[in-house]
């Protein structure tokens, strides 16, 4: 879809303009664009959507929607998510004016060892990590929706997971995201014979557009789920093929892995920003705590004035992120295996010491880049975002990691296994797939999750639900989910121009400033390179699934690169 988007302008406020993303001539805005009163979900998968939507107008809750959106988009996005991954939630419950945080992330095996992606001479051997069955983590996607669906759901298990039986039994015709990965990771899907037979033709060829994909397999292993509820993952003969075919791939998960598994409920990052409450992912995920550190760096420099997209505005927020993503490299880590500053790494003091190390005439060079004394001392993904009637919203980001995770397929299950385990650090200051720097804190270890930078994020406006958000991507989530609020709060852009506004990235290592088609003005990047940025035209892979409250009415958008549905009651 991407061929198809031209630059269109948009006059925010002022005589500023803004680049912003749409597709060409016969682009349905109403697809990505929606408006209600009751209720809203927005997903990467038109199905899911609709699906989702279904269970609301059933009488089922916001809890029930979000376990019917998450088994349905693991069937319509098999290249981003799956029974074989993990995720988090950010839940709002209205009536007790509390967001609960879940982890339902992945789980290094028991089997695991610090060294196992090196060689003996302790060089990192990077597709160990990224491919086969030792990339493979303990998947916690089924056990978080069980258990969160136990505590706050209202209809019967079986009938919310339904829908996601009916669309992996009946298919669903192959779409131009889903089209581009299976040829992107098609040597990774032949090299496994149960992966070649769901995905690839007879004679090993992608499917052409608009074929129908059906996954028998993951809709009978999805009826066991159904009537079982986590048993019929984690124990019994799914359980079995499993670990069958990861222990004959060489990999090391077992039995006890899936046995012991568990979801935790954790404490979410906030942040006080322009007179809104911010609510975010803790760690193991980074993309709380830096999404927070982004906006507050930039809250005192007043972006509004500058103008969206401005070169100071540019700047500016290049030089938040690259410094947000020196604490990522420096600080995070698992919490249960050791101590993340937290509370340190948003201490208002601290965050004003880096608002005042952002203001540079110079892009700042990554070498020159330092940690500073602290006060004390997660490529494809999946997210989407649900709001009820009751003024209750949802955000969750899901992945299995990479495209198509591990490309591993359990036989006879159709459970697609994640390749999360690249998501630690080899050893400290190797690079994963997205390019993040490892820390010692982040790496790997029995039992221990790997960090993330899913951002799944809720705001709140008078103790009131107001915005709801989150994004696929890697490490960019964390970037454009900050840009995307940045949009909406400070410059105050309508929600789809927020969503569909081009972005850019600056992850410190590598020292570039990644600007997205249709780009910005040529004023803006010749004047950014002369102060020494290394700009760099790429796509980013974001999609934002966005939600907004206002004036008694939910607003909701998809991100119009994509492929989803914003669609309400």
């Amino acid at each position: 879809m991407r061929a198809f988007l031209l630059l269109l302008l948009l006059i925010v406020g002022c005589s500023h303009k803004v680049n912003i993303v749409s597709p060409a001539p016969h682009f349905d805005r109403s697809k990505y664009d929606a408006k209600a009163s009751k209720a809203m979900v927005a997903t990467q998968g038109e199905a899911t959507s609709k699906a989702t939507l279904s269970i609301l107008e059933k009488g089922g809750n916001i809890i029930d929607a979000f376990v019917t959106a998450s088994f349905t988009i693991s069937v319509e996005r098999p290249h981003s998510t799956g029974l074989g991954g993990g995720g988090f939630l950010l839940y709002y419950h209205h009536a007790e004016n509390k967001v609960y945080a879940f982890d339902f992330r992945e789980v290094a095996p028991i089997l695991s060892t610090s060294d196992m992606f090196l060689t003996k001479e302790g060089e990192v051997q990077s597709l160990l990590s990224q491919e086969g069955a030792l990339a493979v983590a303990t998947p916690g996607l089924v056990a978080g929706l069980f258990d969160i669906h136990q505590r706050f759901g209202r209809l019967p298990w079986s009938e919310i997971i339904a829908p996601a039986i009916d669309l992996a039994r009946n298919g669903f015709p192959l779409y131009d995201h889903l089209h581009t990965a299976l040829k992107d990771r098609k040597h990774l899907l032949a090299a496994d014979p149960e992966a070649r037979k769901t995905f690839l033709m007879s004679d090993g060829s992608v499917p052409r557009m608009g074929t129908v994909i059906r996954q028998e397999n993951l809709a009978m292993t999805l009826e066991k789920i159904a009537n079982k509820g986590r048993d019929g993952f984690y124990k019994g003969k799914v359980a079995e093929a499993i670990i069958k075919t990861v222990r004959s791939k060489r990999g090391i998960l077992t039995l006890k892995d899936l046995r012991d598994y568990k979801m935790k409920e954790r404490t979410p990052v906030f942040s006080n920003y322009k007179g809104l409450k911010v609510f975010s992912m803790p760690p193991p995920s980074s993309g709380g705590i830096h999404v927070i550190q982004i906006l507050k760096m930039l809250e005192p420099h007043q972006l509004k004035k500058m103008g969206p997209q401005s070169i100071e505005a540019v700047h500016l927020t290049a030089n938040s992120m690259q410094r947000a993503f020196v604490d990522r490299a420096t600080y995070l880590g698992d919490p249960d295996f050791q101590s993340v500053p937290v509370k340190e790494l948003l201490d208002e003091k601290y965050l004003s010491a880096l608002a005042k190390e952002i203001k540079t005439e110079k892009a700042i060079r990554a070498q020159d880049i330092k940690p500073i004394s602290l006060p004390y001392e997660s490529s494809d993904t999946t997210h989407f975002s649900i709001a009820d009637g009751e003024g209750n919203m949802v955000a969750s980001t899901q992945t299995i990691n990479g495209w198509f995770g591990s490309g591993v397929i359990a036989q006879g299950t159709g459970i697609l296994l994640n390749n999360e385990m690249d998501d630690f650090a080899q050893k400290v200051g190797a690079q994963n797939l997205f390019g993040a720097v490892g820390g010692g804190r982040n790496l790997v270890q029995a039992k221990k999750r790997p960090l993330s930078s899913m951002s799944p994020t809720i705001i709140t406006k008078n103790d009131k639900p107001f915005l709801a958000l989150g994004s696929p991507s890697g490490t960019r989530i964390i970037t454009c989910v900050a840009q995307t609020i940045l949009n909406t709060v400070e410059f105050g852009m309508p929600l789809f121009e927020s969503v569909a506004a081009t972005r850019i990235h600056q992850q410190w290592l590598p020292d570039i400033l990644k600007i997205e088609e249709p780009f910005l003005s040529e004023k803006v990047e010749k004047k950014l390179k002369v102060m020494g940025h290394n700009i760099s035209h790429e796509k980013l892979g974001c999609s934002i699934q966005a939600i907004k409250r206002e004036n008694g009415l939910w607003y909701g958008v998809s991100d119009p690169r994509g492929e989803g549905l914003a669609i309400g009651l």
